[in-house]
């Protein structure tokens, strides 16, 4: 029996994670998320029962240390974290108490024997992009925000305590993930429920800046295939599409596929945190998945046939 720990294993990406992971029989999950952006409804169940859930919070060591102390893991997925672009700006000082629960995790791992840990940063460590395609090593990472420069240090944590204890680690860029159960904060799932509900969507800005989407299924295929195949031992992997699309053609897109009545209404720039553009270099990701991409239009589908999770 493998043993794997998800941290924010009740978050979209994760709670997602843990119920592939949990199709093999061979494997027994631990999830812990405290509910802060996580939901209980995300939680899987699984047909092998091979999955347990203990409410628990990363940043809380005594919390944290009775999980590792009942199970002794073999692999850690550390993606507990205060996401979403307005909270973090919103709650700087709680985004930077993640560090603290990075630092548990990490000791937690190096002294009870976990094999590796899989990180869970971000596309945000970019910043203000300097080179095209975003890549992992060459591409310097210069965001000023609270958010991006947490995903940095843990980037730095980890590849300390593999040159330091010699653990394992596989770090994971995400870049704009969405599907079925993304919560309304995000961008593709926040415009998806107003024109549902033919509300103004609103963009902020000329809408004019870029991003790329990568389907939750994407995702979930190609950081499990590093987990299973045993790729990418410590190193950064891009996880995110390569079609650049800008926010105002999303919303445009949306409406067209929802038949929404909803009009596009722009608001203010915001001061930080709206990057103009963003399109990672995936020469990785596409080797872990071994085949194409679902293309936005067929994704977005798909999240409109699963409305239980947006309305």
């Amino acid at each position: 029996m493998v043993k794997i720990l998800i941290t924010g294993g009740a978050g979209f990406i994760p709670s997602c994670l843990a119920e592939k992971l949990a199709e093999n029989p061979e494997n027994f999950i631990v999830i812990v998320d405290n509910f802060i952006t996580g939901s209980k409804s995300k939680i899987p169940k699984s047909p092998h029962n091979n999955i347990k859930f203990i409410k628990a919070d990363c940043n809380d060591f005594i919390d944290i240390s009775g999980v590792f102390y009942s199970f002794q893991f073999d692999y850690v997925f550390h993606y507990a974290a205060l996401v979403g672009v307005q909270r973090t700006l919103d709650n700087p000082v709680q985004v930077l108490n993640d560090i603290t629960g990075l630092k548990n995790i990490l000791g937690l791992c190096k002294n009870s024997g976990v094999k590796r840990v899989f990180y869970s940063s971000s596309s945000e460590v970019y910043g203000e992009p300097v080179e095209f395609p975003q890549n992992e090593h060459t591409t310097p990472l210069n965001s000023r925000l609270p958010y991006a420069i947490v995903k940095n240090v843990g980037e730095a944590f980890l590849k300390s305590y593999k040159q330091e204890y010699g653990l394992d680690y596989t770090v994971f860029r995400f870049f704009n993930t969405y599907g079925p159960k993304q919560s309304k904060d995000f961008v593709v799932s926040k415009f998806i429920y107003k024109a549902l509900k033919n509300k103004p969507i609103t963009v902020y800005g000329d809408g004019l800046q870029t991003r790329t989407f990568c389907y939750i299924d994407d995702n979930i295929e190609a950081t499990t295939n590093a987990f299973y195949k045993n790729m990418y031992v410590n190193d950064v992997v891009n996880i995110g599409g390569e079609i650049e699309v800008t926010i105002l053609e999303l919303a445009q897109t949306i409406i067209k596929l929802t038949k929404s009545e909803s009009k596009i209404q722009h608001l203010a720039a915001l001061e930080d945190g709206d990057m103009t553009r963003r399109r990672p270099d995936i020469k990785k990701m596409k080797k872990l998945l071994n085949r194409p991409m679902l293309p936005l239009e067929d994704g977005m589908q798909k999240v409109l046939n699963q409305l239980d999770w947006i309305i």
